[in-house]
């Protein structure tokens, strides 16, 4: 078990962003846009042996080839405003049946992430995941912020479009984030880096839901490029948000009128005063929406 490095790179304080699948895939579909976006290059991987089992057997000619793991990997790069190291991990590692990262496994797998950040002089640590949220599908989903440190209050208010989750409507000033998201954030505060973890609201009525929630994803994506001053191209994330508000509506065709009535007040309802929509609407909803979903066992990353 450790970390293959592939080569050495001289890097300047960078900042490091993990991500990994969750809820709609918010966090890892806005990472690996910014790894393509930046020509990340491949700076190693952690050995995956020691936490997952193989995704597949390849076999050619009638003989084994290979056992393929889920990929686990760090890129770099170099940028004008910031260095920057990136972490992509295929799959969260789970013990005990759980569905979302926990355990003596999860432990491990988030030092190994944060070894490397130590290692090349890392200032500080981003993750990303989903924050799912009282809101509409066909509203900009806002991001969730939560930081290791008062001191980085004022800077992450000053980001657009991002809400503390302390903050949001009706929480009552708590929350908590699952699986290695919440994780890694509490991991690198007690190692001394500083630590943001950015979540893209995705409704609730959607969050067992067994596709990707891209308007999110460009949520965060926003964020992180407004912070690293870098240009990026979001063409790609907005024609796969077309494709899923097709399958949203295709789903909403199929769901009884007095549950689309309620979904349908929740537009109105923010843009008016988010905190009107209360825990009983959204029970109300979830008993009534969760069947048509499958929960499968991907990682999960909500913030609650």
């Amino acid at each position: 078990m450790g970390i293959r490095l592939y080569t050495e790179p001289k890097l300047e304080k960078p900042y490091l962003v993990a991500g990994w699948p969750g809820i709609g895939n918010i966090g890892l579909i806005a990472i690996s846009t910014l790894r393509g976006q930046i020509l990340a290059k491949e700076l190693g991987e952690i050995e995956p042996w020691d936490f997952f089992y193989p995704k597949r057997v390849v076999i050619r000619h009638g003989v084994l080839a290979e056992l393929e793991f889920p990929g686990n990997k760090f890129y770099y790069q170099r940028l004008e405003g910031k260095d920057l190291i990136i972490f992509i991990g295929e799959e969260q590692p789970a013990e005990g049946g759980r569905v979302y990262a926990e355990g003596r496994k999860a432990y491990q797998i988030a030092n190994l992430v944060l070894d490397v950040a130590a290692r090349f002089g890392c200032q500080r640590v981003y993750t990303s995941g989903a924050a799912v949220a009282l809101t509409h599908h066909t509203l900009k989903p806002r991001v969730w912020a939560v930081t290791s440190s008062e001191g980085l209050l004022k800077e992450v208010k000053s980001y657009e479009n991002t809400i503390l989750m302390s903050e949001v409507e009706g929480r009552g000033n708590w929350g908590n984030i699952t699986g290695l998201n919440g994780l890694l954030l509490g991991l690198a505060k007690k190692r001394g880096f500083e630590a943001i973890c950015l979540m893209g609201e995705i409704p609730d009525y959607l969050s067992a839901a067994p596709f990707p929630y891209p308007r999110a994803s460009k949520s965060v994506l926003e964020v992180l490029s407004n912070l690293l001053g870098i240009q990026i191209g979001y063409d790609a994330l907005d024609e796969m948000a077309v494709q899923m508000d097709e399958v949203i509506g295709g789903i909403y065709e199929k769901l009884p009128p007095e549950i689309t009535e309620k979904i349908e007040q929740r537009e109105y309802i923010v843009r008016a005063k988010p905190e009107m929509i209360t825990e009983e609407d959204k029970e109300w909803i979830k008993r009534h929406i969760d069947e048509l979903f499958k929960k499968g066992g991907r990682g999960d990353d909500r913030a609650s």
